[in-house]
């Protein structure tokens, strides 16, 4: 068995797509998955799976609360050894910056930097951003809500064709923590 992080997009935002997590760990473990626990309510469940196919994961997920809460909701799901991954090769001191500071967008497929070339990142200083394995390391010294680069690098034409989700190093830490324990594995 495989420990895994469900990352939703775009639920509980100001009352519109709501997904309970009481509902979601009874759905996850509808389909089967065990060890199912959630943080936070913006979308984040970790459950452990025999399946090695995060992309049938997420797919799976997507089309069970398509059918259950009667909208789509875009699904990323990831193993923990690859969170973990993710995390240690932060290119920011994270152990240095407040959660807040830090955040990871991880994507769908990998992603090059092509798609993020015409972003001047003089214009932006002291906002920074970095490029990983399906993953975009966002540091905003004043927080995402007021970065104007976080602004930037989510606009249409950045992001189209695109799965994409963010959460911020406090997040990230947590997902960690609790995917790594995967002493369950087969």
């Amino acid at each position: 068995m495989t420990m895994y992080a469900a990352l939703l997009r775009g639920i509980n935002v100001s009352g519109h797509k709501k997904v309970p997590m009481a509902e979601l760990r009874t759905l996850l473990t509808e389909l089967g998955h065990r060890d199912v626990r959630t943080h936070l309510q913006s979308g984040n469940a970790v459950f452990s799976s025999p399946s090695d196919d995060e992309n049938a994961l997420a797919a799976e997920l997507e089309r069970a609360i398509e059918k259950r809460f009667g909208f789509p909701v875009p699904c990323l799901v990831r193993d923990g050894a690859y969170l973990a991954t993710v995390a240690a090769a932060c290119p920011f001191p994270a152990a240095e910056l407040e959660g807040r500071q830090l955040h990871i967008t991880y994507f769908g497929q990998p992603v090059d930097a092509e798609r993020f070339a015409r972003i001047d990142p003089a214009a932006y200083l002291p906002e920074e951003f970095r490029l990983g394995d399906r993953a975009l390391y966002l540091y905003a010294p004043e927080g995402l809500g007021r970065s104007k680069l976080a602004d930037a690098l989510s606009r249409p034409a950045l992001t189209k064709g695109l799965t994409a989700t963010s959460r911020n190093w406090n997040t990230v830490g947590k997902l960690v923590e609790m995917t790594a324990h995967d002493g369950a594995r087969t």
